[in-house]
C-alpha cells in the first residue's frame, strides 16, 4: 500500500518553533522596528491610487482607510511580541484590516500588489532617509574641511611620499586634495540615490498586473521621481542596494585614509599636528601622555563602517538574478549599521578638523633637518644658471647630502656646499649669492612659485576654494530640492486619504 500524501495530512497552524526563532521572528522584529512608517505610507498611497484609477469602489476605500487609521490608533508596534499566528509584518496589518471590516473589503486593499513590489519599496524608502542624513553629515564635514583648508591656505607643512619628508606644502593645499575626493565620494552617493529614488511599486511578483494601475501615481505619491521601468528590475535588480553600500564603502576607504595621515602627524616624532586639551585623553599612569584618541576611534570605526559596507556585498554576490531573501530583511538590517557608524565618523571628522591646528615650530624644524626645498634649489639652477634638470639635480643631491651629513639646515648651512658642488661639476662659479641662495631654499619661496593650476600657491589656492564652495552651494540646493518634494509629496497623500474618509 502506498504512503499517504503528507500534504493532505498536514494540519499544523504554527510554523516550527525553531523556523518561527531563527528566521520569522527576527524578520517581524526587523519590519516593526524600521518598516512600519513604509508600511503605512504605502497602504495609502496605493489605495488612493486604486480608487483614482476606479479599480476600488470609493465607498469601499474609505471603510479600508478608516480602518487603517484606527490601526495606526489602536496598535502600537513597539509593544508587538511575534506569536507566530500571522507570517510576517504584512499579514498582521492585513489580519487586523479583516478584525475591522471583514475578509471581503479588508482583502481589496491587495488588489495588485504582492509583497515583492512592497518589500523593495519599503527598502527603498528606509534608505533613501538614512542617505539623506549621511549626506547631510558629509556636507557639513565638507564645510569643515573647505573652511579649515581657507583659514590654513598659507600655513606650511611638510608633504609626505613614502613616509619620508618630500616638499613643502600647506596644510591647506593637503586638505584641499582630501576635499576633492570627498566631493567625488559625495557625488557616487548622490548617484546611488538616484538609482534608490525610483519606484518599484506596481511591479506586483514580478510582471505588473492587469489591472489599469497608475504606477507613476504611486510614485510620486510615496516622493519617489519616477517608477521603476522595468518590472522585473523592480523585483530582482537589487543594485540600488549595492550601489548604495557601494559608495558607503569608498566613501570610508577614502577617509580612513586621511585619518591615518592625522595619526601619524600629531605623533611625537612628526608632531606638526595639534589636538587641543578637548580632544585629548591622559595616561592612567603615564602623566606626561598627550592622546589624541578621538583620532584612533576614527580611524577603527571608520574601518568599521567599511567593513559592514563590504559584507552586504559579499552577501549578494552570487545570488540568483530574481527576486530572493539574500537580498531583503535582514540584510538590509545588517546594512544599517553601517549607516550608524558612519554617522559617527563624519560627525566627529567634522568637529576635530575645526580644532586641530599645525605646530609652526615642528614644521620649521622637520623642513630644516630634511631638506625638503632641494627640489626648488635644481629648478632654480636650471631657470637661472642654464643647466640641464639632470645636473642641476646631481648638484642639488650633493648640497643635501653635505647639509644631512652635518645635521645642519639647507638655509643656514647649504650655500658653502653648494658652491663647492656647482664648481665641481660646472668649472665654473655660480650666479647666486648667499641671499639669493637663501631665498630659493626657503618653504615660502618654495610654495609661492607653485603658482599652476593645482597647486599650493594663493592664486590656484584661491580659485580651488571657491571651485569648491561652488560645488557645496549645488549640492545642499539638490538635497534641498529633494527634502521639498518629498515634504510635498507627503502633504499630498495625507490630503488624498483624508478625502477618501470623507467618500461615502
Amino acid at each position: 500500500m502506498a504512503d499517504k500524501d503528507p500534504r493532505l495530512s498536514d494540519t499544523s497552524k504554527f510554523p516550527d518553533p525553531v523556523y518561527k526563532e531563527t528566521v520569522l521572528r527576527p524578520l517581524f522584529d526587523g519590519a516593526k522596528n524600521h518598516h512600519v512608517d513604509g508600511f503605512r505610507r504605502i497602504d495609502r498611497a496605493h489605495l488612493v491610487m486604486l480608487v483614482e484609477t476606479g479599480i476600488l469602489d470609493r465607498a469601499i476605500a474609505a471603510r479600508i482607510a478608516e480602518a487603517l487609521v484606527a490601526i495606526d490608533r489602536e496598535v502600537d508596534p513597539a509593544t508587538l511580541v511575534y506569536t507566530g499566528e500571522v507570517e510576517d509584518f504584512f499579514f498582521l496589518i492585513e489580519k487586523e484590516l479583516k478584525a475591522r471590516i471583514g475578509v471581503d473589503v479588508a482583502g481589496r486593499l491587495h488588489t495588485a500588489r504582492s509583497r515583492n513590489d512592497i518589500d523593495h519599496t519599503l527598502f527603498k524608502l528606509g534608505l533613501k532617509e538614512k542617505i539623506d542624513v549621511l549626506m547631510a553629515k558629509a556636507h557639513l564635514l565638507l564645510t569643515a574641511m573647505i573652511d579649515a583648508a581657507d583659514r590654513q591656505k598659507s600655513t606650511l607643512i611638510v608633504a609626505y611620499t613614502h613616509g619620508q619628508p618630500a616638499q613643502p606644502t600647506t596644510f591647506g593645499h593637503y586638505l584641499s586634495a582630501a576635499i576633492e575626493v570627498l566631493i567625488r565620494d559625495i557625488e557616487r552617493f548622490a548617484e546611488a540615490r538616484r538609482i534608490v529614488d525610483l519606484s518599484p511599486m506596481g511591479a506586483a511578483a514580478i510582471t505588473t498586473s492587469g489591472f489599469p494601475i497608475d504606477r507613476a501615481r504611486v510614485a510620486q505619491l510615496l516622493g519617489f521621481s519616477a517608477p521603476l521601468r522595468n518590472s522585473y528590475s523592480c523585483i530582482a535588480a537589487v543594485d540600488y542596494t549595492t550601489s548604495t553600500y557601494s559608495s558607503i564603502e569608498l566613501m570610508f576607504l577614502h577617509l580612513g585614509r586621511l585619518i591615518q595621515d592625522f595619526q601619524f602627524w600629531t605623533s611625537f616624532e612628526v608632531g606638526q599636528i595639534y589636538v587641543p586639551n578637548a580632544l585629548v585623553q591622559i595616561s592612567s599612569i603615564m602623566p606626561q601622555k598627550r592622546n589624541p584618541v578621538p583620532i584612533e576611534h576614527l580611524r577603527h570605526l571608520a574601518s568599521q563602517t567599511f567593513g559592514r559596507a563590504r559584507t552586504v556585498l559579499d552577501v549578494m554576490h552570487n545570488t540568483p538574478f530574481t527576486d530572493m531573501n539574500d537580498s531583503e530583511g535582514e540584510t538590509q538590517g545588517m546594512g544599517y549599521d553601517a549607516f550608524a557608524s558612519a554617522a559617527r565618523v563624519l560627525d566627529l571628522l567634522a568637529a576635530l578638523i575645526a580644532q586641530i591646528s599645525i605646530d609652526p615650530e615642528r614644521v620649521d624644524q622637520n623642513i630644516r633637518r630634511s631638506c625638503i626645498t632641494i627640489t626648488e634649489l635644481a629648478d632654480s639652477l636650471v631657470r637661472i644658471e642654464g643647466l640641464s634638470f639632470r645636473e642641476a639635480h646631481e648638484i642639488a643631491a650633493a648640497t643635501a647630502k653635505s647639509v644631512v651629513a652635518a645635521k645642519g639646515s639647507l638655509v643656514d648651512d647649504g650655500y658653502p656646499p653648494f658652491i663647492t658642488a656647482f664648481e665641481h661639476s660646472t668649472g665654473r662659479k655660480p650666479s647666486l649669492d648667499p641671499a639669493k641662495f637663501e631665498e630659493i631654499v626657503s618653504p615660502e619661496h618654495f610654495v609661492a612659485v607653485r603658482n599652476r593650476f593645482g597647486g599650493p600657491a594663493p592664486g590656484p589656492m584661491q580659485a580651488a576654494l571657491a571651485a569648491y564652495r561652488e560645488r557645496l552651494a549645488a549640492f545642499e540646493a539638490e538635497a534641498k530640492q529633494a527634502k521639498d518634494h518629498e515634504a510635498a509629496a507627503a502633504a499630498e497623500l495625507e490630503d488624498k486619504f483624508a478625502a477618501l474618509m470623507g467618500g461615502r
